[in-house]
């Protein structure tokens, strides 16, 4: 019987060992043939429970009380950390809020943590209160809707930080031709932004470290258009940051034309093509690390066949600029998440209906 049972856990190990190579593999190969698909988050989830599922089983086979019981209480923990941030996410949400309403311009872009703390805070509030609880069967059905759509907001927001994360170790590969700087918004219309710059100094630095490698240095195509508010194209004043740093004149080409990311990555590979005399150059983008999964999106969507390196961003700026990086990636596949979005509203709606008038219960 003993031996039964060995055999039997030998083989659920040999399982689980299979499936962890198994998604890792896919989730590899999926990742660097292209590393701005979607699913490639799926993958990677599948591996990382796969391994997870390994260790466990692989920990209480070896029947040791002290390795068996930290096992579970790391998982414990992981799980409890995940409870209290999901309940006081309002909390982190305002407190993240006070710096970036202290240290940032007030623009609607920049009170996205706000509106979320209040809204958490609300729904806390409303809960803690019971007001939901001596409500008609249909309202919970309802409340359950809400429940429902609110968890597939979660699952694509999951989505999208673990592709966000995953892409900033893309390869760098310091063979490029061309480096492209994404534009961003001036100060007082004529100077480059703090946030700017970073993008700036980052492809500065790139260029260097291609050049210490043994490879010529590539060229800057500085890339954004002149906005309504502005004096002189960001190209243009891009151009005279990065001169002012050292980089000659004769290396930096402007893509002055643009107004949005993904007329960056349009006119900046029309650039390249007509410097380089075809479409066989090598290029790199770059811009700040919270905006880069979008960007290299963009950048699929143009057909430029090029990943990005991302600069440093303040990390009190980080979560206000996640949110608005997660709704820009939402409106690009509005489409399929309305459709997702209005079969579970209908669904309800119906559900709710048919409790109203006495059919379920």
């Amino acid at each position: 019987m003993i031996r039964i049972l060995n055999f039997s856990l030998h083989n659920q190990v040999s399982l689980l060992t299979f499936l962890v190579y198994l998604t890792f593999a896919i989730f590899i190969i999926s990742w660097l043939i292209e590393p701005r698909r979607s699913i490639n988050a799926v993958f990677f989830t599948a591996f990382v429970l796969s391994f997870a599922l390994w260790c466990g089983k692989l920990l209480f086979s070896q029947k040791n009380t002290f390795l068996t019981w930290s096992f579970g209480l790391i998982v414990l923990g992981m799980f409890i950390l995940i409870f209290i941030l999901v309940i006081f996410s309002w909390a982190f949400f305002l407190w993240n809020a006070y710096f970036v309403w202290k240290y940032e311009s007030h623009t609607l872009p920049n009170l996205l943590t706000l509106f979320s703390g209040i809204g958490l805070m609300l729904i806390w509030i409303l809960i803690r209160l019971h007001v939901f609880k001596n409500v008609p069967d249909w309202v919970n059905i309802l409340l359950s809707g809400i429940v429902v759509l609110a968890f597939y907001l979660l699952i694509i927001m999951y989505n999208f930080l673990i592709n966000l994360i995953l892409y900033q170790f893309v390869p760098r590969h310091y063979k490029q031709d061309y480096l492209i700087v994404l534009g961003a918004g001036l100060v007082n219309g004529k100077k480059v932004s703090r946030l700017l710059g970073a993008r700036i100094d980052r492809a500065i630095a790139f260029s260097y470290t291609q050049y210490d490698k043994g490879h010529p240095h590539p060229k800057f195509i500085m890339s954004g258009g002149k906005g309504s508010d502005e004096k002189i194209s960001e190209a243009s004043a891009m151009r005279d940051y990065a001169i002012n740093r050292g980089i000659a004149a004769e290396d930096i080409l402007l893509e002055d034309r643009s107004k949005n990311t993904y007329e960056n990555m349009l006119y900046s590979k029309e650039v390249a093509i007509k410097d380089f005399g075809s479409k066989k150059f090598h290029a790199k983008f770059f811009t700040n690390n919270y905006h880069l999964f979008r960007a290299g999106l963009y950048a699929k969507k143009a057909h430029l066949h090029a990943n990005g390196v991302g600069a440093p961003t303040r990390l009190y700026y980080l979560p206000n600029a996640i949110i608005r990086e997660f709704v820009g990636i939402f409106v690009m596949h509005k489409q399929r998440h309305f459709v997702i979005m209005g079969v579970i509203t209908l669904i309800f709606v119906l559900l709710a209906i048919l409790s109203g008038i006495g059919y379920i219960k």
